[in-house]
């Protein structure tokens, strides 16, 4: 669909700027949900048509859905990305679909049909514990080897355990860990590589028995929760250094190196503090990171504590490096920032799409270090929108953000009940790459709250040719 077309190159694109000029997406793959709704079905894979010139226009346009109940599909990756791009014989057209609960690994063909994914093959929870000792699948990436890596979160006891599982890229049957014997750190969650700076860097999330079915506080006073960066040798597989960000990085999510492969920095979400940290190499050689970004809590009424942090969710970087944007699942608005000063990132675009503090919401703001006024409710062809902007995805070209509005069922269940009754949506914003700036397409909604089987949670976008997240270059 998306892929290049050229004799002699694998798929995806040559560089970040490359791909930039890339064809517009035309569909996208969405994870739903149904674990923890009271609906007693399986989650599905939705291929949703956005493309405007198409009749089905922001419709669902198929349902694949997994043969077990209580998945917790979430995230998404492929066996084959722009890290292939120089092996001719490598196609993007499986779909890796790990879940975080049940553990099993969903391998689904998008290449023959890319408007109808088949299931292709399933890896069963057994296999990865058995042959690797880890559980809870998280962040998949190809690697240019043409074997894929999953990070896991836990291990089959449910304690956290941050390791690494190797899948063949063609029979997907587990080869084993990426990690040494006793290398593993002791959280888990995504993970980023750069071969030609020799790294690899990984998040922590917290323990999966403790953040099962929903947060609590003092979980992470008693160290149920991660806060810190561990750098990898990409070559020894060695685990170098640890960079704990403390209390101000508490659960460090979702990382990103910038795009360009000479470079040695990138940012991390952090979402306890609503907190975004860069991470670099030193003159000396070794890995440091410093906050560059807060969000600040604000001090509230009528919620569940007396003050709200922002918890940064997702974040992302524009396939030229320049914008940085994040959504605070809280506070329910998204942020675009100009990261060209990389030390000193600038506000350059705002937004609310729901949230917690709404100004016709049982939660009173007392005091806002940002003097920021209550949102409204946001309604989107005649639907108001339930839950807050949480995963992102960018268009190639950068004009476009879409957003869904589920973090995970336990929490969604636990932070917006609404969402749980309604289902979630998804979303479109259109980007001002010129000046900065972000403003809703008010003639774009996909509403999950009118599925089939019912109202689902639906997570993490993925295009068919790579994307912004998906796509590393070497």
């Amino acid at each position: 669909m998306l892929a290049t077309k050229c004799t002699g190159c694998g798929p995806g694109y040559k560089s970040p700027l490359d791909a930039m000029k890339g064809p517009r997406e035309e569909i996208v793959y969405l994870p739903c949900i149904y674990r923890n709704t009271g609906i007693q079905k399986p989650d599905y894979l939705a291929t949703v048509d956005v493309d405007p010139k198409s009749p089905t226009y922001c419709q669902v346009i198929h349902r694949l859905p997994m043969p077990n109940l209580n998945d917790e599909l979430h995230h998404s990756g492929w066996n084959a990305c722009s890290s292939c791009f120089g092996d001719s014989s490598k196609k993007r057209n499986r779909l890796i679909l790990p879940s975080l609960i049940s553990s099993r690994v969903y391998i689904v063909d998008t290449g023959t049909d890319p408007r109808a994914p088949q299931m292709h093959k399933i890896v069963e929870p057994t296999d990865i514990f058995w042959k690797t000792g880890l559980a809870n699948p998280h962040t998949t990436h190809c690697l240019g080897n043409g074997q894929i890596m999953i990070s896991s979160i836990g291990d089959p006891s449910g304690n956290g355990k941050g390791g690494f599982i190797l899948l063949d890229g063609k029979t997907f049957e587990v080869v084993g860990n990426w990690e040494l014997p006793g290398e593993a750190a002791p959280f888990g969650y995504d993970f980023w590589y750069q071969p030609r700076h020799n790294v690899m860097m990984s998040t922590e999330w917290g323990a999966p028995k403790a953040l099962a079915y929903g947060f609590n506080l003092e979980h992470v006073k008693e160290g149920l929760y991660g806060s810190k960066i561990h750098v990898w040798d990409w070559t020894t597989h060695k685990r170098l250094q640890s960079l704990d960000l403390g209390e101000e990085g508490a659960i460090p999510l979702e990382i990103r190196f910038l795009h360009d492969p000479a470079a040695t920095e990138g940012y991390v979400g952090c979402a306890l503090q609503g907190t975004v940290f860069r991470f670099y190499r030193t003159p000396k050689g070794e890995w440091a990171a410093e906050k560059v970004i807060n969000v600040p809590s604000k001090k509230v009424e009528g919620w569940a504590l007396p003050v709200m942090p922002s918890l940064i969710t997702d974040i992302l970087i524009s396939l030229d490096d320049r914008f940085l944007y994040f959504s605070n699942w809280l506070h329910g608005d998204i942020r675009q920032y100009d990261i060209t000063n990389r030390r000193n990132p600038r506000l350059a675009g705002q937004l609310f799409l729901g949230g917690s503090i709404l100004n016709d919401g049982p939660v009173k703001v007392l005091e806002d270090p940002e003097n920021q006024s209550q949102p409204p409710p946001r309604t989107i062809k005649g639907k108001r929108i339930p839950g807050s902007p949480q995963m992102l995805q960018l268009s190639l070209d950068g004009k476009r953000l879409y957003v869904t509005t589920s973090l995970y069922s336990g929490w969604d269940k636990q932070f917006y009940p609404e969402m749980i009754k309604e289902g979630s949506v998804m979303m479109q914003i259109d980007v001002n790459t010129a000046n900065g700036g972000l403003k809703v397409n008010e003639n774009f909604l996909v509403d999950f709250g009118k599925e089939p089987n019912g109202p689902a949670l639906a997570h993490e976008l993925r295009y068919p040719g790579g994307d912004c997240t998906s796509d590393i270059w070497l």
